[in-house]
């Protein structure tokens, strides 16, 4: 008995069947437009984090320099 022929084919990933589903529902520009908006807001979130950091450096620095000229 032999086994059954084995398959090659992956199965999609979820993000590529959002794709698929976006290409069906929506029009080019559109797309274009949701993946832009989507890229500002994850630049915003990238320079939020910056901002954050940037202001916990100077905390820190002011805090030192506080701690040394008594």
């Amino acid at each position: 008995m032999q086994a059954a022929p084995v398959r090659a084919t992956a199965i999609p990933s979820f993000t590529t069947a959002l794709r698929a589903v976006e290409s069906l529902l929506l029009s080019s520009g559109q797309r274009t437009a949701r993946r832009n908006a989507w890229t500002s807001v994850l630049e915003d979130r990238r320079r939020a984090k910056d901002r954050v950091e940037a202001q916990r450096v100077l905390d820190q620095s002011a805090s030192r320099s506080l701690s040394l000229h008594p």
